[in-house]
C-alpha cells in the first residue's frame, strides 16, 4: 500500500538534509519532487498542484527552531496537509433511524456485494448492531447466491426473493422484514454494471427514493486510480452519495484515489478494504493513512485489530493454562487462527513503525501458518494435549501426515517448546499484566 509513493516522498525530503534552514530555493526543489511523486501515484493534477502550493506557503512561513531540522519540519507540514487532503478525521456512519438503511452502489468488479457482507460483519462485531442483508441485485443471476453465501460466512440474516425482477419492491419488503423482526440495520446490495449507464442510474435513484436511506455508500476500486475518482464524481452528481468505500487498497495501488476523492468529490472515504478476508474492512482514518504514506507505521490500527480479536474469557483461560504449564498445541492453534483473522501478514508488519521499509522487498507468504496448522492437524488428540509425549517416531509420523519434512517438524516443535518456556517465565508479571490491561471488546 503506497510503497512507491512512500519511497519517492522519502527521497524528496532528503533534498533538505544537511540544509541549515528552509529557503525558497530548497523548498521549491523539494516540492517539485513531491509533486512528481504525487502525479506518479495517479493523484489528480489540480489536487497535486494545490497541495504543493499550500505546503510551500506554510513551509516558507515557518521559523525553523534550532532543535528541528528543515527536513523534519517539511515532513510535519506534509503530514498535516496529507491528513487534511484526505478529510482530516474519520467520518462515522449516520445510523440514527430504526431500522437504519445503508444503500450500496457501484460498478461491477468494485467489490460491492463483498463489501456489503464485510460491512454487516463490522457493524455486528464492532457496533453490536443487528444487520439484515437485502439482496436487491435482480440483474445479475448469481448475485443473490453470492450474497447468501457471504451472509452465511458472517452469520448475518439475509432477505432475498428468488426470481424477483423489481429491486425496488425487494428493497421495500426487506425494510418491512427488518421492522417486523427487530433488525436495526438494513444493508441494500444493488446491481452494478460494467460501465456507468442511464439504466443503472435510474434504477438506483428509484431504489434510493423508495428506501430513503440513512447512508448511500459508493464502492470503488482503488486500483483504478483516477477512474475511481471520476466514477465517484458521476455517482455523486446523480445520487448525492454520503461516502465512499475504497476496495483493494492492499493491492498494487498507487494511492491516487485515496488522495484525490475528498477534494474532487467533496465526500469522505468512510471505509477501506484491506484484504480478501471478511474481517478486512477498516474505518478510514486520514491521519493514520498519512502516517503510513510517510513510513511512520500505524500502530494504533494494529492494536485495534488485535483488540477486535481479543476475547477476555479466552485470555484469562490461557493465562491460567500457561501458569500451570498446560499450554498445548490446541491453544497454539487457537492463537494462530486469531492472528490470521487480523489480516494480511505483510500489511500487519508494515503497521509497525520502521518495519514497512525493511520488508518492502520481502515476499511474505500469507499462508506461512499452513505448515504449522497441517502439522498440528496430523497429531492425535492426545499428542495435542501432551506436547512432551511427541518423541522422534511420533514426529516422523506427523511429518508424513502433514507433508512436512522431519527437519521442519523438529524445528517447529523446538520453537513451540521455546515459546512455552518464555511464556511461563512471563506469567505473573508482564504477560499477566498485559492480559489484564487489554481493553475489552
Amino acid at each position: 500500500m503506497f510503497e512507491n509513493l512512500s519511497e519517492r516522498l522519502e527521497r524528496s525530503f532528503k533534498i533538505l538534509k544537511g540544509e541549515g534552514k528552509i529557503t525558497e530555493i530548497n523548498v521549491a526543489e523539494t516540492l517539485k519532487d513531491v509533486r512528481k511523486a504525487l502525479l506518479e501515484a495517479d493523484v489528480n493534477y489540480k489536487v497535486a498542484k494545490t497541495f504543493t502550493d499550500t505546503v510551500k506557503q506554510k513551509a516558507l512561513g515557518q521559523n525553523v527552531l534550532t532543535a528541528v531540522k528543515p527536513s523534519q519540519l517539511m515532513v510535519k507540514i506534509v503530514h498535516d496537509e496529507l491528513t487534511d487532503l484526505m478529510g482530516g478525521e474519520a467520518t462515522e456512519l449516520n445510523l440514527t433511524n430504526r431500522p437504519a438503511v445503508i444503500l450500496m452502489a457501484g460498478l461491477n468488479g468494485a467489490g460491492k456485494t463483498t463489501m456489503s457482507g464485510k460491512l454487516a460483519l463490522l457493524l455486528k462485531n464492532q457496533q453490536h448492531r443487528k444487520p439484515l442483508l437485502a439482496a436487491c441485485d435482480t440483474f445479475r443471476p448469481a448475485a443473490m447466491e453470492q450474497l447468501r453465501v457471504l451472509a452465511e460466512q458472517v452469520n448475518v440474516p439475509i432477505y432475498m426473493e428468488l426470481g424477483a425482477t423489481d429491486p425496488v419492491v425487494v428493497a421495500r419488503n426487506a425494510i418491512a422484514e427488518a421492522k417486523a423482526k427487530g433488525y436495526d440495520t438494513v444493508i441494500v446490495d444493488t446491481a452494478g454494471r460494467q460501465s456507468i449507464d442511464e439504466e443503472l442510474m435510474l434504477q438506483i435513484q428509484q431504489i434510493k427514493s423508495a428506501c430513503n436511506p440513512d447512508e448511500t455508500l459508493l464502492v470503488v476500486d482503488a486500483m483504478t486510480g483516477q477512474d475511481a475518482v471520476n466514477t465517484a464524481k458521476i455517482f455523486n452528481e446523480r445520487l448525492e452519495i454520503d461516502g465512499v468505500i475504497l476496495t483493494k487498497l492492499d493491492g498494487d495501488t498507487r494511492g491516487g484515489a485515496a488522495l484525490s476523492i475528498r477534494t474532487v468529490v467533496d465526500k469522505p472515504i468512510k471505509f477501506v478494504g484491506t484484504g480478501e478476508k471478511m474481517e478486512a474492512l477498516d474505518v478510514f482514518h486520514p491521519s493514520r493513512m498519512a502516517d503510513r504514506i510517510l513510513g511512520m507505521g500505524d500502530i494504533v490500527s494494529l492494536v485495534e485489530r488485535a483488540q477486535q480479536q481479543f476475547d477476555e474469557k479466552e485470555a484469562k483461560r490461557l493465562e491460567q493454562r500457561i501458569k500451570k504449564n498446560k499450554f498445548d498445541y490446541n491453544d497454539f492453534l487457537s492463537q494462530i487462527q486469531q492472528v490470521k483473522k487480523m489480516g494480511n501478514i505483510k500489511d500487519l508488519a508494515s503497521m509497525i513503525p520502521g518495519v514497512g521499509k525493511q520488508i518492502k522487498d520481502l515476499d511474505i507468504d500469507d499462508n506461512a501458518f499452513k505448515k504449522v496448522e497441517a502439522m498440528i492437524s496430523s497429531m492425535t488428540p492426545y499428542e495435542r494435549e501432551h506436547p512432551d509425549c511427541i518423541n522422534q517416531s511420533r514426529r516422523t509420523r506427523i511429518a508424513k501426515g502433514s507433508g512436512n519434512s522431519i527437519d521442519e517438524v523438529n524445528r517447529i516443535t523446538k520453537q513451540f517448546e521455546q515459546m512455552r518456556k518464555m511464556m511461563k517465565m512471563m506469567t505473573g508479571n508482564k504477560f499477566g499484566n498485559l492480559m489484564r490491561n487489554m481493553p475489552r471488546k
